[in-house]
């Protein structure tokens, strides 16, 4: 009787996982420069005498899809959509160098360049990133960035930071929502990197394909939940004839 619990059990918690990340994805349809979550799982037979027949479901190594979101126009000065699989350097919540595809960025009261969530925008050199108070800023499409001031002609006052991770170093995605590399290590700067100013990249979630991800994990959570009803009134059915015996 355990063995078809605990095998429904292991599909049941698998369903509910996948059911949260395309939650989790659906959620941020709209969110500037987001890369999908994807969830996989794998079926591993469990091992002992007498357990063979039994196979549980669990997580596999999961990831999120590098497909690049759709370009969204928007003249903004400080908007800039990076070009292929390169990424923008940030200065993470915890110090450390973290990486993004959202290019929205601002700059503060003090001149400090920052994304709209208010991290740090780090230079090819690694440091944050200030401009001149009241200056004009324009982003050039290697990432070079020029600040002009009244009367003044532009000057380049800065670059940055592009990186393209590497399939022997790829990035995860944190629980902040940055992405580092598996290492720890930063991602070195890349000169023939680009990005496209007056734009910024759209999320790459599918929002019909994840909703009918998302109908399909309900549907096998409830089939895993009928099976775990059938042990039920399996086990009440094999108590009654034994107690008939």
């Amino acid at each position: 009787m355990d063995r078809i619990i605990y095998t429904t059990m292991t599909g049941a918690n698998a369903a509910a996982q996948r059911q949260a990340v395309l939650a989790h994805n659906l959620a941020n349809t709209s969110t500037n420069g987001f890369r999908a979550e994807l969830s996989t799982f794998r079926s591993v037979p469990l091992r002992g005498d007498g357990s063979t027949t039994r196979v549980f479901a669990l997580e596999a190594t999961s990831g999120h899809d590098s497909t690049p979101g759709p370009v969204q126009r928007t003249g903004r000065s400080l908007d800039a959509m990076a070009v292929g699989n390169a990424w923008f350097a940030v200065q993470g919540l915890d110090g450390t160098e973290a990486y993004t595809r959202s290019g929205s960025f601002e700059v503060t009261q003090d001149g400090q360049l920052q994304t709209t969530t208010g991290l740090p925008v780090l230079s090819d050199g690694g440091a944050p990133i200030t401009v001149p108070p009241g200056a004009e800023v324009t982003l050039g499409s290697d990432g070079t960035l020029s600040a002009q001031t009244a009367g003044q002609p532009a000057q380049a006052v800065g670059r940055l930071k592009l990186a393209t991770p590497t399939t022997e170093d790829p990035l995860k995605r944190g629980d902040d929502g940055l992405f580092r590399t598996a290492s720890g290590e930063p991602v070195p700067q890349d000169a023939n990197a680009r990005l496209l100013a007056g734009a910024i990249e759209g999320s790459n979630v599918n929002a019909v394909e994840t909703m009918v991800g998302m109908i399909s994990a309900s549907r096998q959570f409830e089939q895993q939940m009928r099976l775990l009803q059938t042990a039920e009134s399996n086990d009440k059915s094999a108590g009654q004839l034994l107690g008939m015996g």
